[in-house]
């Protein structure tokens, strides 16, 4: 059984927040060391989506597992050269963002540290979802907790701002959802690779629909 990487990127920020989540709040030092280390052997980690990477056309490092099998949903993930840079941009900016925040985060610290961990599951998550409604899943577990750092780690003018990306956020999501649905609708699955062959190979009305498709991954990984 190979070593599915990509998985383990997602997982371990989850099971790192679980971590602190037992550690008492007031070892606030160690809250910021524990969470320091786990996103640098992340970042270290994805480094060998790098170096294992093959300059061909295609998804890399797939792993299909049957989920709803009812509804068309499976586990299936992969990435290509546009989400393995931004996969490795992720894991290397949330540990400096971490150490940005050494000294200018003093309240709820336990909390900070829970929160940028299941954020960077969350990114990297959408990151490497090739199933429609996996990535759905994934992207709005990444609001929840951007919520929160925005509304209580933020300056001024914190919960405005928390409650404005809460309402343009719900807006896109509901949209995003939609089309997610239409397009499931019309094709009966949510998988990516394969909407993406329908639309090359299907009438030109697929093809303009495909083009909706191509802006729902794209979009959120602009996000």
């Amino acid at each position: 059984m190979t070593f599915d990487i990509l998985a383990a990127l997602v997982v371990l920020p989850v099971a790192g927040a679980i971590v602190h989540a037992l550690i008492p709040g007031r070892a606030e030092r160690a809250h910021k060391i524990f969470a320091l280390a786990l996103t640098t052997a992340i970042f270290l980690l994805s480094l060998l989506l790098v170096d294992r990477f093959e300059p061909v056309p295609g998804m890399q490092f797939e792993v299909t597992k049957t989920w709803m099998p009812a509804l068309g949903i499976r586990y299936h993930v992969g990435i290509d050269g546009l989400s393995l840079w931004l996969i490795i941009l992720t894991t290397f900016l949330t540990p400096i963002s971490l150490l940005g925040s050494w000294n200018s985060v003093h309240s709820r610290v336990k909390a900070f540290q829970i929160f940028m961990l299941l954020l960077e599951a969350g990114m990297l998550g959408v990151f490497v979802a090739l199933d429609l409604f996996l990535f759905y899943i994934f992207w709005e577990a990444m609001l929840i907790p951007m919520y929160f750092l925005i509304g209580i780690w933020g300056h001024e003018r914190r919960i405005y701002a928390a409650v404005k990306f809460f309402l343009y956020t719900m807006a896109g999501s509901v949209l995003m959802l939609a089309a997610i649905i239409y397009l499931y609708n019309r094709t009966g699955t949510f998988d990516f690779p394969t909407l993406l062959a329908q639309c090359r190979t299907g009438s030109e009305k697929t093809a303009v629909e495909g083009k909706t498709l191509r802006v729902i991954p794209a979009s959120a990984r602009r996000g």
